[in-house]
């Protein structure tokens, strides 16, 4: 049985372009799953709710500005195995242009695109989940 004082809770998002498309973040060569497409986010911090920490990830990120009201949450993915757990929200609207300041590459995928890129184990299911939302 996982121990809850050891979850780590983690935000992310995707954010949607207006063709459906889905922007993806390369992690950084040398830091875990360095290299693998993931979706921007990172780690709630005391005493943040999920949706401040993410609003500022993804300014810290990727340079754009999101608004709480534009966040709708989707789905979550854990491993029994590791303390981590995602919460992923999806974004239709953001103020300004996406530039990859967090990560090695960013990059706008079509929906069918998602589960052919290499990702970390917990991105996988959350890929899936957008694909069937854009469907």
């Amino acid at each position: 049985m996982q121990n809850f004082s050891t979850i780590v809770p983690i935000v992310a998002v995707a954010l949607i372009d207006a063709g459906g498309r889905v922007l993806m973040q390369k992690r950084r060569l040398g830091s875990v799953h360095g290299g693998l497409w993931e979706f921007p986010g990172g780690k709630i911090e005391a005493p943040e709710t999920p949706a401040a920490a993410l609003i500022r990830e993804i300014n810290e990120e990727l340079g754009v500005v999101l608004e709480v009201g534009a966040l709708s949450p989707l789905t979550f993915a854990t491993d029994p195995g590791q303390p981590h757990v995602i919460l992923l929200y999806t974004c239709r609207r953001w103020c300004g242009e996406p530039e990859c300041l967090g990560g090695e590459a960013i990059a706008w995928f079509a929906p069918d695109a998602l589960t052919r890129l290499a990702m970390p184990p917990l991105d996988v299911p959350l890929s899936k989940a957008v694909q069937l939302l854009l469907r």
